[in-house]
C-alpha cells in the first residue's frame, strides 16, 4: 500500500504564511481523501494517492534530466491522465507547464516549442507526427506517453524528493499561447498565486463539491482547462476525461452521474441538438464562455435540467474572470427574461479583482445598457505578462488595466454585456452594428443551429453584414426567409443582405473563427468603413 504523502516543507517564511500554489490542493486531497477516485480515462482509474505519487515521480524524472527551476516543459496531448498529472508534476519540479493546442499545424507547434525554449516535450503517440518539426528544429528531450513514460516514472520513484516549490507564489506555473489569429501567438504567463485563486474561484462559482463529477469536454490545453485541473483537486472531486467531444458519448456520461462540465456555446449547440438530448434526472451545472451564448441556447439548456453558469474571460485572464451571478429572485422571471439576463457576462469572480467598461480616455461609460466601451480588467485574474515580450505587455497594461479588446455595455445593475470584439464590430454608413446582436436574433429562428455574422465589403456603405448559417438537422430555410425574420426584430440597417449555408470554421475549443470568414470576403481589398 502506498504511504500517505506528507506535507512538503514550504520555502522559509513566517509561520503564518504559505506561498499560494494549487500544488497544495493535490497534497491535501492525497493526504485526506487518498482512496477517492481522482480521474477516469477510459479503462484507467487513479485515486488521489496514486495521482499524487505519479505527479511526484514526474517531477523527479524531470529534475533527473537536468530541468532547472523556471524551465519550460511542453506537453502535446489530448485530455489524458498524463496531461492532468503534468499540471502538478511539472510545477512540482519548479518548472513551467506549456500545454500545446493539439489542433495546431506542425509549424505552429514548432514555433511554440522554440519560443518557450521547452527543455522537455512530452507527446502523445497520436500527435507525434505533428511534433516532428519541433523536435527536429529545437531538439528538446522527448518523452512519449505510453511505455516509455511509464518506465521513466517507475525508475524515478526511488530518486530524491524534489525541493520545495514554488519558491515564491508569484513565480510562473504555466505559459499558454494565444490563438495567434492576427500574428504570431503570444505566451501568456500564469503564476502559482493566480492559478490558486482562479481555481478556487471556479470551484466557488460553479459549486464544485467533494461528490462532484467533472466531465472534460473542454480541452485541458486551453487556459489550463480554465484552471479546472486544480479546481477539481481543490475539492477532491472526480475528473472524467474525454479525448475528444462526441455528443453521443457526452450524453452517455451525463446519464451516468456527471454533475459539471465546461464548454463553448457551439459545443453546447451540438450536445443540445443530439438525438439523445432529453431532460436529465440529475441537475447538471454547465459553465459556458468563449463567445456569448444566445438566449435561445440558454433556454434550451435550461429545458434539459442544466444550470448554466455564463462566464467571460480571455487567455490573459486565466480563462473566465467574470460570471453572470444568479439569484433565487431571478428564477421567478419568465423563461425569456431569464435567458436574456443569463446572456450577460455579469460581474467579476469573487476572487478576481475589478472589471470596467471604458471609453478611449479610460472613463467609465454610462451604465445605460447602450453606450459602447472597452472591457478592461485588473486584479488577481490578470496574467503576469507575455513571455519575453515587454512591449506587448506594456501595451496590454496601458493605464494600469488589462485591455481586452472586447466591446461591451454596462447595465444599470453594473453587469456587463459583450456586444463584440472591436475588430468584429461592423461599421456601415457610420453606424455600429453588433454582430452578436444579429446572431442572437437569427438563432431564434427554428431552422437555425448556428450563425456567424461578419462585415463584408460594400462600395456604398463601406461594409455590410453577411450571415453564415448552419441549419438544424432536417431543417430547411431560404436566405430570404432568414433576412425577413431578421427584419421583424431588428432595424433594417442591421439586417444581413446575404445569407449562405454550411458548416462554420472553428477553433479546437469550439469558437467560431470569424477571422477566417472575414478574410475570405476581404481578400485583396483594404478594409474601409463609411
Amino acid at each position: 500500500m502506498m504511504a500517505v504523502p506528507h506535507a512538503v516543507s514550504p520555502a522559509a517564511g513566517p509561520v503564518n504564511r504559505d506561498e499560494l500554489s494549487p500544488l497544495s490542493f493535490l497534497l491535501r486531497a492525497a493526504r485526506f481523501h487518498g482512496d477517492r477516485t481522482a480521474a477516469i480515462d477510459g479503462d484507467r482509474t487513479l485515486t488521489y494517492r496514486q495521482l499524487h505519487a505519479r505527479s511526484e515521480a514526474l517531477a523527479r524524472a524531470l529534475l533527473a534530466v537536468g530541468v532547472r527551476y523556471g524551465d519550460r516543459v511542453a506537453v502535446l496531448a489530448p485530455n489524458v491522465i498524463e496531461l492532468l498529472e503534468a499540471h502538478f508534476g511539472v510545477p512540482r519540479a519548479g518548472a513551467v507547464l506549456c500545454a500545446i493546442n493539439t489542433r495546431l499545424a506542425a509549424a505552429e507547434i514548432a514555433y511554440i516549442v522554440g519560443h518557450s525554449r521547452a527543455r522537455v516535450l512530452i507527446v502523445h503517440p497520436s500527435l507525434e507526427e505533428s511534433a516532428i518539426a519541433a523536435i527536429a528544429e529545437h531538439d528538446p528531450i522527448v518523452w512519449r506517453i505510453g511505455p516509455e513514460l511509464e518506465a521513466l516514472l517507475a525508475d524515478a520513484a526511488s530518486l530524491p524528493e524534489p525541493p520545495a516549490a514554488p519558491q515564491r507564489e508569484d513565480d510562473p506555473i504555466a505559459v499558454n499561447y494565444t490563438s495567434g489569429t492576427t500574428g504570431r501567438p503570444k505566451g501568456v504567463v500564469y503564476t502559482h498565486r493566480g492559478a490558486y485563486l482562479m481555481a478556487l474561484g471556479e470551484a466557488l462559482e460553479s459549486g464544485l463539491r467533494l461528490d462532484s463529477r467533472y466531465l472534460w469536454t473542454l480541452p485541458m490545453f486551453h487556459c489550463n482547462g480554465w484552471c479546472y485541473p486544480w479546481a477539481v483537486a481543490a475539492v477532491a472531486a472526480r475528473s472524467v476525461l474525454l479525448h475528444q467531444v462526441d455528443p453521443g458519448l457526452v450524453w452517455r456520461h451525463l446519464r451516468e452521474g456527471i454533475t459539471h462540465l465546461c464548454a463553448a456555446p457551439t459545443v453546447l449547440v451540438a450536445v443540445a441538438a443530439h438525438r439523445d438530448a432529453a431532460p436529465l434526472a440529475q441537475a447538471l451545472t454547465v459553465e459556458t464562455g468563449g463567445a456569448p451564448p444566445s438566449p435561445s441556447l440558454l433556454a434550451r439548456m435550461e429545458g434539459l435540467n442544466a444550470r448554466v453558469v455564463h462566464v467571460y474571460g480571455l487567455t490573459e485572464t486565466y480563462g473566465p474572470s467574470t460570471v453572470c451571478d444568479w439569484s433565487a429572485e431571478q428564477d421567478a422571471l419568465d423563461a425569456a427574461e431569464r435567458a436574456s439576463l443569463r446572456a450577460r457576462q455579469g460581474i467579476p469572480f469573487k476572487v478576481a479583482g475589478d472589471v470596467r467598461v471604458v471609453d478611449e480616455e479610460m472613463r467609465d461609460v454610462p451604465a445605460d445598457g447602450a453606450t459602447l466601451g472597452e472591457v478592461v480588467i485588473r486584479g488577481n485574474s490578470v496574467m503576469a505578462g507575455y513571455l519575453d515580450d515587454p512591449e506587448a505587455t506594456a501595451k496590454a497594461f496601458a493605464g494600469g488595466w488589462f485591455h481586452s479588446g472586447d466591446a461591451a455595455v454596462q447595465h444599470p445593475d453594473r453587469t456587463i454585456e459583450l456586444r463584440d470584439r472591436f475588430k468584429d464590430v461592423i461599421i456601415s454608413g457610420g453606424e455600429n452594428i453588433s454582430s452578436i446582436e444579429v446572431e442572437q436574433v437569427l438563432c431564434r429562428h427554428p431552422a437555425v443551429l448556428e450563425v456567424a455574422i461578419v462585415g463584408i465589403p460594400d462600395e456604398h456603405w463601406g461594409e455590410r453584414p453577411k450571415a453564415f448559417v448552419t441549419l438544424a438537422e432536417g431543417a430547411q430555410a431560404a436566405p430570404d426567409d432568414l433576412i425577413a425574420f431578421a427584419r421583424e426584430h431588428l432595424a433594417g440597417f442591421k439586417c444581413p443582405d446575404e445569407v449562405v449555408f454550411g458548416p462554420l470554421p472553428k477553433t479546437a475549443t469550439g469558437k467560431v473563427r470569424k477571422n477566417v470568414l472575414r478574410e475570405r470576403e476581404w481578400e485583396g481589398r483594404e478594409r474601409r468603413v463609411n
